[in-house]
């Protein structure tokens, strides 16, 4: 964060100096709302969660060499008072990103936001120094967080938005004004809570509402081959950049195809020229999430010969996202188990499919552990039948089901398409899927586990992954 006084950051968070001895001493570290993070210097918020007061940990940060708390009481320590922690937190961020000048690229969607943002931030990486969200932290604190790590030599700030209603990414652009929005789909995720796709939409489409004219430099990035996107351009007054395979999108994919490991390749084509990338991620879907950045980098000046270049070296910077690590036996464990959605689901399997065997003697086979999907309301018995039944025509070896209802969904799905038999089958939990993997699992094969995150299935992944050592 660039230096604040105490005084200063009271003035801009409506807070009251509280044990401090000299408000002009200044805070020069991060701001964190762990004390295990705290570092000299560092702003401490605390946070009253539900298992956890911040307040309690107070004394402890400022041992730790914090300069002061942001707090909603007085601690006992240098701290700041102010009425809401949360609000006060966004009040600073609004006003470092103000004084910054930086170039705020925001973007949402149903599905794909994480590895995006990370694909952005890499490829940004190669024009400008880039500050962007660590992982998922992409609400009203994480969002904030992330914003007071840019410093006076920042040049990009990529924020990832996300919403499980209406006025939420309207929230969030308040806190941290974009130039550039990006919205990569609108898909079933939440949509529980939402109520239908058209609210989804209703929700992301926010972000573009929020950007400035095109006259003053705004720029709407959205995707030719999502109709519901495509049709955000009427809602903004920012100059609109489509991204797609569509014939008529400015950021485009020819010749796509993927390589025998199961990564995509394709031809990138941008207003200033063309360029082949093969990406390290693996499954086509990332040739949309690629696109998608490349789009983001061209509209801050990159050639398309430096976005290529970019791309095809990026990686994966969050866990749990088709993390793949090849263990000494030659089996393959691809843990994508950080989060679920029906898209991201259908998405994975397919990748799956392509990676199935490749470049082993013999091939392999193939084996989808899955749980359930999260907070899909009405219509989760469908989604979950679906993706069930999919497993079954990409030819997946093995289905695993991990858990109860909605799991026995994704079991039933597979066996009514092909009635499979023992191809299916229904676990309890993650021990009980790892017993079984561990007993058949054979040189060659590929494991995909996925689930949402209040599953916590990637323990299966890491289970099997116990003592090996990552070798793709």
């Amino acid at each position: 964060m660039i230096a604040l006084s105490l005084a200063e950051i009271a003035d801009i968070t409506g807070g009251r100096p509280h044990d401090i001895p000299d408000t002009a001493a200044l805070i020069s570290g991060p701001v964190v709302i762990d004390s295990r993070q705290v570092e000299p210097g560092s702003l401490f918020a605390a946070f009253a969660g539900e298992h956890v007061d911040g307040h309690d940990y107070a004394e402890r940060a400022v041992a730790a060499g914090a300069a002061a708390v942001l707090a909603a009481r007085p601690v006992g320590v240098p701290a700041i008072v102010v009425d809401d922690v949360e609000k006060a937190l966004g009040a600073l961020a609004r006003a470092v990103v103000g004084r910054l000048g930086t170039d705020v690229v925001a973007l949402t969607g149903s599905a794909g936001k994480t590895s995006t943002k990370d694909l952005i931030a890499q490829v940004l990486q190669h024009h400008a120094p880039t500050v962007w969200t660590p992982g998922s932290l992409n609400n009203e604190i994480g969002l904030p967080l992330t914003a007071l790590k840019a410093t006076g030599d920042t040049r990009h700030l990529v924020l990832e938005m996300g919403a499980r209603g209406i006025g939420h990414i309207a929230y969030l652009t308040g806190l941290t004004p974009p130039r550039i929005g990006l919205v990569l789909n609108v898909g079933t995720a939440h949509i529980g809570e939402f109520g239908g796709r058209e609210a989804i939409a209703q929700a992301k489409g926010e972000l573009v509402e929020a950007l400035p004219s095109e006259a003053e430099g705004g720029v709407a990035v959205l995707n030719a081959d999502d109709l519901l996107v495509r049709a955000m351009a009427s809602r903004t007054k920012a100059r609109t950049v489509l991204f797609g395979e569509a014939e008529d999108a400015d950021v485009r994919a020819t010749e796509v195809r993927m390589t025998p490991s199961g990564q995509p390749s394709f031809t990138l084509h941008t207003p200033t020229g063309c360029s082949d990338v093969t990406l390290r991620l693996y499954g086509e879907h990332h040739v949309s999430n690629a696109l998608a950045a490349a789009a983001v980098a061209h509209v801050l000046g990159m050639s398309a010969e430096e976005i290529a270049t970019a791309l095809s070296g990026a990686g994966t910077l969050s866990r749990w996202r088709m993390e793949v690590t090849e263990r000494a036996d030659g089996v393959t464990i691809v843990n994508d188990a950080y989060n679920a959605n029906p898209e991201s689901m259908r998405a994975a399997l397919r990748a799956l499919a392509a990676m199935g065997g490749a470049g082993k003697e013999g091939g392999g086979r193939t084996w989808a552990v899955l749980g359930p999907m999260a907070e899909l309301g009405d219509a989760s018995l469908a989604e979950h039948d679906a993706v069930g039944r999919l497993a079954v025509r990409l030819n997946v070896s093995r289905l695993v089901a991990v858990g109860g209802r909605e799991a026995s969904w994704l079991q039933l799905g597979a066996y009514n398409e092909g009635s499979w038999g023992e191809e299916s089958v229904l676990v309890s939990d993650a021990q009980a899927a790892v017993d079984l993997l561990r007993s058949e699992l054979r040189p060659g094969d590929v494991v995909l586990v996925k689930a949402s995150r209040s599953v916590g299935l990637e323990r299966v992944a890491l289970a099997l992954l116990e003592g090996e050592v990552a070798g793709r």
